[in-house]
C-alpha cells in the first residue's frame, strides 16, 4: 500500500500550495492509516518490538506511514498539514498502535529547539522561501530550518544546490549524488572532460563544506532517517506526544535557565571585544602597516594556526558515521603543514582569486554556476544586521573579515592588503579551536565548544559565523582546484 500510485499522489499533494488539493489528500492518507490500523488494533504483541524485522509485512507499510506523517507534523510549512498529521497520529496511538517520535528535539543538538525558527510564526520572506523549498523537494530538512534565520544566504543556497543537482549540466543525474556522497575517486577508472571535472570540483566542494555547517551547527538526523525516530509504547501518557508537538523540553528550559546565570562575564567579553574592533580601527587610520610587516603577520598566524589542535574529544556518531564507506583508513584530515618541514608554501590570494580567475574559469566551462556560488559567497561574507549581541548599529565588517581570513590562512592562503595581527586581536583561542575542529575535522565537534565561544551571542549569529565557515572553506577548496586546472590548460 505504501509503495502503490496512489499513496504516492497523495503524499505529493501535500506539497501542493492549493488548500483544497492539501485537504484532499490529507483526508485520504487519513482515512487509509485509520483502516489500516484498526485493522492490526486487535493484534496483540504485533508491535511489541517497533518496526517488525519481517520485510513486507502490514506493520511495516504502517510504520513508514506513520513516520512520514511524524515528519510532516514536525517540519511542514502549510499550518493546517502539520496539525493535520498531529491529529491523525494522536487518533493512531488512541487505537492502542505504537507511534513514532523524535529522539532528538529539534534541528539542533546544540541549539534549544524554541529558540529555532518557529514555523508558522516567520517572516512573509522566510515563509515563501520554506513553501518553495518544501514543494521542491517535499520536505523541510534540518539545514534548510537553521538556514532559515538568515532567508537572504538561504535563497542563495537552494539556488545553487538546485542548480548543482537538478538543472541540466555536464554530469548525468545518477553521478552527481554519487560524488555528492563520496571524497574519493581512482581516477584511472574515470576519465573527465573538462566541463564535467567542473561539475565534479564544485560538487564536491558543495557537500564537503556544507559537512562543517552540519556539525558546526549540530544537525540532527532527519525524523525519516534511521537514528532519526523511535516507536513510543502505547501505555505512555498520551500527553507525552503533545509535548513533542510543541517542543516542551523540562531539561532544555533548566539548562537555559542556568546559561542566564554567566550574567556580567559574558557582557563584559563583547564589550572587549568591540573595544577591540574601535581600537584596531583607529590604528588603521592612524598608521600604515608596511608590506613586510603584513608579510610577517600572516606567517605568524599561519604558523600558529598549525598548533591550533581540532578538538579530541570523541562522541558517538552513529548513522552518521561515514568512514565505514572508504577502504583507506587513512582517509580525513591531513594538517596543510607536515610535521619536520622547514617550509610552508604561501597561496598570494592576488596571484589566483576567485574574483578575477576562477569565477571566470567555473563559468566558462559551467555556465551560470559561477554566478551562483559568486551570489553565495558574497551573501554569507556581507551579510549583516548591524548587531553584536544586544548591541545595535554595530559595523560587524572587521569582525566577519578577521574570521574569513583566519579560515583561508589555515589553508595558506594571504591576502596582501589584510593585517593579519587583527585575527589574534578579535578571535580567542576558544573561537580558534572551534573554527579549526568545524572546517579541518567536523565529526569531532561537540556542543560544549558551541557553547563556549561567543557566550552572550545569539544563536542566529553563530549560525551566520558557520555559514560564513562553510563559504570560506569551499571558496579555498575552489581556489587550490581551479589553479591545477588553469595551470593543466596552460
Amino acid at each position: 500500500m505504501a509503495g502503490d500510485a496512489g499513496a504516492a499522489g497523495r503524499w505529493g499533494a501535500l506539497c501542493s500550495r492549493d488548500l483544497g488539493r492539501r485537504q484532499a489528500a490529507l483526508d485520504g492518507v487519513g482515512q487509509a492509516v485509520l483502516s489500516w490500523s484498526e485493522s492490526l488494533g486487535d493484534t496483540k504483541g504485533g508491535h511489541s518490538g517497533g518496526p517488525p524485522n519481517p520485510s513486507g509485512s502490514p506493520t511495516d507499510g504502517l510504520n513508514e506511514y506513520l513516520v512520514r506523517l511524524l515528519g510532516l507534523s514536525k517540519s511542514c510549512p502549510f499550518g493546517d498539514v502539520r496539525d493535520r498529521c498531529g491529529t491523525i497520529l494522536q487518533a493512531v496511538q488512541e487505537m492502542g498502535v505504537r507511534i513514532p517520535r523524535p529522539l532528538a528535539q529539534g534541528p539542533s543538538e546544540f541549539i534549544p529547539e524554541k529558540e529555532i525558527l518557529q514555523l508558522g510564526r516567520e517572516d512573509a520572506e522566510t515563509r515563501l522561501l520554506l513553501i518553495e523549498a518544501f514543494a521542491t523537494f517535499g520536505r523541510l530538512d534540518n539545514i534548510t530550518l537553521l538556514m532559515g534565520f538568515h532567508p537572504q544566504y538561504l535563497d542563495s543556497f537552494l539556488k545553487t544546490q538546485h542548480y548543482l543537482m537538478q538543472v541540466d549540466g555536464p554530469l548525468p543525474y545518477c553521478y552527481r549524488h554519487y560524488i555528492a556522497i563520496m571524497n574519493l575517486l581512482k581516477a584511472e577508472e574515470h576519465g573527465w572532460s573538462l566541463a564535467e571535472l567542473i561539475h565534479v570540483v564544485v560538487l564536491l566542494t558543495h557537500y564537503h563544506s556544507l559537512a562543517s555547517f552540519t556539525f558546526g551547527c549540530g544537525i540532527n538526523p532527519e525524523i525519516h532517517c534511521e537514528g532519526g525516530h523511535t516507536f513510543q509504547l502505547p501505555s505512555l501518557s498520551h500527553c507525552y506526544l503533545s509535548d513533542c508537538m510543541n517542543g516542551n523540553n523540562v531539561v532544555e528550559e533548566r539548562l537555559n535557565g542556568q546559561e542566564g546565570s554567566e550574567g556580567t562575564g559574558t557582557t563584559c567579553e563583547v564589550q572587549a571585544l568591540m573595544e577591540k574592533m574601535k581600537h584596531l580601527q583607529e590604528c588603521r587610520d592612524e598608521e600604515e602597516t608596511s608590506q613586510e610587516e603584513m608579510a610577517t603577520r600572516f606567517e605568524r598566524e599561519k604558523a600558529e594556526s598549525f598548533f591550533v589542535a581540532p578538538s579530541e574529544n570523541k562522541k558517538s556518531i552513529d548513522t552518521r558515521e561515514i568512514s565505514r564507506h572508504f577502504e583507506d583508513p587513512s582517509y580525513g584530515y591531513k594538517d596543510f603543514s607536515r610535521h619536520g618541514e622547514q617550509y610552508v608554501p604561501t597561496f598570494r590570494a592576488q596571484d589566483y582569486t576567485w574574483e578575477d580567475h576562477g569565477y571566470s574559469l567555473v563559468n566558462r566551462l559551467y555556465p551560470d554556476v559561477g554566478q551562483l556560488l559568486d551570489e553565495k559567497f558574497q551573501k554569507a561574507y556581507n551579510l549583516t544586521y548591524n548587531t553584536m549581541a544586544m548591541h545595535k548599529d554595530v559595523d560587524t565588517s572587521m569582525l566577519r573579515r578577521a574570521i574569513w581570513n583566519y579560515i583561508h590562512c589555515m589553508f595558506g592562503i594571504r591576502y596582501d592588503d589584510y593585517d593579519y595581527g587583527e585575527i589574534n586581536q578579535l578571535l580567542d583561542r576558544n573561537f580558534k579551536v572551534y573554527i579549526k575542529t568545524v572546517v579541518c575535522s567536523p565529526a569531532k565537534t561537540i556542543k560544549i565548544m558551541y557553547d563556549s565561544f561567543w557566550r552572550q551571542f545569539k544563536h542566529s549569529e553563530k549560525i551566520h559565523v558557520n555559514l560564513l565557515l562553510m563559504e570560506a572553506r569551499m571558496q579555498a577548496e575552489l581556489l587550490y582546484a581551479l589553479t591545477a586546472i588553469t595551470r593543466y590548460l596552460t
